[in-house]
């Protein structure tokens, strides 16, 4: 194992690799406890490097037999790879290695799932493969030969040739190592076929498990829509012969953009309108597209070193992003992902584990596939474009892909080619990517003489990562209405760039309502008190209209909160205008609906100096929920039967958007009829966004034991579904059961810990349950450690990574500091701690 107290590596310290590897030949031999991967790697010196010592990462690895052009060497292997001496000129590397498959429960490197090998080298994964510079800079040409008894042999690139036990693929484009895949099983394929812009015809295939296929045709349908718009939008056109999907149920992430074999959670792929929601086909066909876009923006062109994981990461979140707005809404989709953003993001730029876009250090590095590198790079990208202009953006683009296809990378690279196409200096725009934290920006305004003038002032606190935070540049979206609703200035696009600015607004004949921040132009906390009753009944930008109500619903709970008042006639007077405004988007309808999370209120209050009351937060949702049901009591029968469906189902825009705000007000209804609407619903629904929804409110009503054995007994062959079934059952607890709901849930005999879908959808929904997580008598903090305790020497990332369920734990009362500080103790001094978990834990305390 090792060290769980490694050296720090820094940004700074970056050096190239002593050599270059011209091409990569890897023969695999198959054996559950006892693979055999023999490597011959063609070296030679690398003329822009200093160091010329010859390391080879590799972790978990037996030695069989090294040679250098020929000759057998004995190199020095540490736990953490070998070192070895050779020649000042080019020369050949061979090494046989063995490796155990079976053993290996953290699922990085070459792992069985379900008998199936695969593999998962992102982010140093291919060490547990065999001995190489397992870094994203060393790129080369891969062949690869698999020896097994598998029907199904799968590598990167194009298929070479293949018999009876064996195949030989090549992939001719270069790449770093932690793209590198292997799959071999017993698998179906689901094919069909993409002809590119450029004439290629590509052959597609998705491999599933047998008793899967019937899970295939919307994933496909997914990747040749994200093919097509990949050509239509950038210009990117596919460079193999063959792209192949994998699904895999042991899987750590979603997915993987693996060149040329994507291997993916089976989660994020197969879906049935049986099996999967409303919810699920959405993220199934945006993670596709991210997977697929990564061919581009992140295997033609990858990052230098780990610390220019953003550059990947976040131009890939925003082009999926962009995709999913092309081909649903674009409002909803921009406000799913603010939602997502400050439920996910904000709340690490606020914490122990704030950390800039592109960090300048870390310790794991798997502790740095987070929030803020890939949703806030995706802002920070968003707000370049918003800068630079549409034909800004794509000349930038252009010269991007032109210059540096083939290369690893740098956000310097990135940042260079905007100044160059667009005549921008971005040195200043360049501090988003290298400070923490979330700026605040402060409003005032003024009317005078016809002219209208706003005020703004930008302060970012600081953080252990950023102890001086400096003015940012601030792209904010204002427009203008006038006292009678109208729209008197569109939108206009004002920076801010210093600490404090003012811009003025002439020829105005009375003093107007400003919409500010519109499209949530940049990722800040506004710092404002608009007019929001207004703002929600007139506001002409979608996301500022939503706002508004999000902002009404937040002040009436927080004084409920605080003061104890009854849920404010403004917010339930305007959403109830929303609700029954048949005109309105119906998805966009339901997340007006939507209160703000238990968690951002506990951070609101923390904000305002005032210690959060988890319970309190929790009833006083309670109390507003019902008094909205009330006020729309006599609206709900009609409006839920407006929006039931009659027709086949499809997964698409319209029909999610009418089954979303359908759910929506059965949510309502069920508060009033005790959940009769929602078993008639359960009853007879036809697939699984309205089974699922209706049995969530079931379970809410006090109704769910019935409808849960049914729907266990129903689904119990369906892993997925299942999932649902667990996770369900924790999300709709009471504060008070919700720890209990937990604890029994991990006793079923179908509680299959290690693996990390199942995990997540028992311990990771817990973790998410504000109220019950952070029950009073602490049970839940003793629960979650527990098991983090116990997945830790199985699965280090995955536990590390649930770790931050405790990150904002300084925010809470001092005896739920107390509790939470013991349960980090206790888990900090475990025996043999994985180092992914050491430094998680070590940041939180820390704080």
């Amino acid at each position: 194992m090792r060290d769980a107290s490694p050296q720090t590596i820094y940004l700074k310290d970056y050096t190239p690799f002593g050599f270059t590897v011209e091409e990569v030949h890897l023969t695999f031999d198959l054996a559950p406890s006892a693979t055999r991967v023999t490597s011959r790697i063609k070296f030679a010196p690398n003329p822009e490097a200093t160091d010329k010592t010859f390391f080879l990462h590799g972790e978990d690895l037996t030695l069989i037999s090294a040679k250098v052009d020929g000759e057998t060497v004995k190199p020095v292997l540490t736990d953490e790879g070998l070192t070895c001496e050779v020649p000042n000129m080019p020369f050949t590397w061979e090494a046989e290695v063995q490796i155990d498959p079976a053993a290996n429960t953290a699922l990085e490197g070459l792992y069985l799932s379900n008998g199936m090998y695969c593999t998962q080298c992102e982010a140093e994964g291919f060490r547990k493969i065999t001995y190489y510079p397992d870094r994203p800079d060393v790129m080369s040409v891969f062949t690869v030969r698999i020896n097994g008894p598998h029907p199904v042999l799968l590598s990167n690139g194009n298929p070479v040739s293949s018999g009876d036990g064996w195949a030989e693929w090549h992939d001719p484009w270069p790449k770093p190592a932690y793209l590198f895949a292997l799959v071999a099983g017993e698998l179906m394929a689901h094919r069909e076929s993409f002809t590119t812009m450029e004439g290629r015809k590509v052959d597609l295939a998705l491999y599933v498990r047998p008793g899967d296929e019937g899970k295939c045709a919307f994933g496909m349908q997914a990747l040749k829509d994200s093919m097509k718009w990949d050509e239509d939008v950038y210009g990117r056109a596919y460079d193999l012969d063959v792209f192949n999907i994998v699904a895999v149920d042991d899987f750590n992430m979603g997915a993987m953009e693996n060149k040329g074999l994507n291997i993916f959670n089976a989660s994020a792929v197969l879906a049935s309108p049986e099996t999967a929601t409303d919810g699920n086909f959405e993220r199934i066909e945006a993670i596709i597209a991210h997977e697929y876009f990564h061919n581009w923006t992140g295997n033609r062109i990858t990052c230098r070193d780990w610390f220019q994981l953003c550059l990947k990461e976040g131009l890939t979140v925003f082009r999926d992003s962009q995709f999913t707005a092309d081909m649903r809404s674009e409002p909803v989709k921009r406000i799913s992902d603010v939602i997502d953003l400050r439920a996910r993001q904000f709340p690490e730029d606020q914490g122990p584990l704030a950390h800039p876009v592109r960090p300048e250090s870390f310790q794991e590095i798997n502790n740095f596939y987070t929030a803020t590198v890939y949703e806030k790079g995706a802002e920070v990208i968003r707000m370049l474009k918003t800068l630079v202009g549409d034909a800004g953006y794509k000349r930038a683009l252009d010269l991007y892909f032109d210059r540096h296809d083939g290369d690893a990378a740098t956000i310097e690279d990135w940042l260079a080619v905007f100044e160059e196409a667009t005549g921008r200096d971005l040195t200043q725009f360049k501090r988003w990517y290298s400070q923490a934290g979330t700026p605040h920006v402060n409003v005032s305004d003024s009317f005078e003489d016809g002219t209208y003038t706003l005020s703004f002032s930008q302060h970012t606190p600081p953080s252990a990562a950023t102890r001086d935070p400096q003015a940012q540049v601030i792209p904010i979206a204002v427009g203008l209405l006038g006292p009678n609703g109208d729209e008197v200035l569109p939108t206009q696009v004002l920076e801010l760039t210093e600490d404090s600015q003012s811009f003025s607004f002439p020829g105005l004949s009375a003093k107007p309502v400003p919409s500010i921040l519109r499209g949530f132009s940049a990722p800040v906390v506004l710092e404002h008190t608009p007019d929001n009753a207004f703002l929600l009944a007139h506001d002409t930008d979608p996301f500022n209209r939503w706002e508004a109500a999000r902002n009404l619903g937040k002040a009436s709970l927080l004084a409920t909160v605080t003061r104890q008042t009854q849920p404010d006639a403004a917010w339930l007077d305007g959403v109830a205008a929303v609700l029954t405004d048949a005109g309105l988007d119906p998805a966009y309808r339901a997340y007006c609906l939507a209160l703000p999370s238990q968690s951002q209120l506990a951070a609101e209050l923390h904000g305002m100096g005032e210690t959060p009351d988890p319970d309190a937060i929790w009833a006083a949702g309670e109390t507003h929920r019902q008094a909205l049901s009330e006020r729309v009591a006599s609206d709900l029968p009609a409006l839920y039967a407006a929006h039931q469906i009659d027709a086949p189902y499809t997964p698409d825009a319209a029909q999610s958007g009418t089954r979303a705000l359908g759910n929506a007000v059965l949510s309502l209804l069920t508060r009033l009829d005790g959940g009769d609407a929602a078993q008639t619903q359960f009853d007879g629904a036809s697939n699984m966004t309205q089974q699922l929804a209706a049995l969530g409110l079931l379970i809410r009503a006090g109704r769910g034991d019935a409808a849960l054995a049914q729907f266990e007994a129903q689904w119990q062959h369906d892993r997925l579904v299942m999932d649902k079934w667990f996770g369900l059952q924790v999300m709709e607890a009471a504060p008070d059961d919700a720890a209990d709901t937990a604890r029994a849930l991990t006793k079923h005999a179908d509680f299959t810990w290690k693996n990390p879908n199942r995990f997540r959808a028992t311990l990771g929904t817990f973790a998410g349950h504000h109220a019950g997580f952070h029950a009073k008598d602490g049970s839940g903090y003793t629960l979650l450690a527990d098991w983090l305790i116990r997945l830790d020497p199985v699965n280090p990332q995955t536990t590390a990574r649930m770790c931050s369920a405790f990150q904002t734990w300084r925010r809470y009362d001092a005896i739920r500091q107390s509790m939470i500080s013991k349960e980090l103790e206790r888990i900090a001094a475990t025996p043999n701690l994985s180092r992914d978990t050491t430094e998680m834990i070590t940041r939180i305390r820390e704080a």
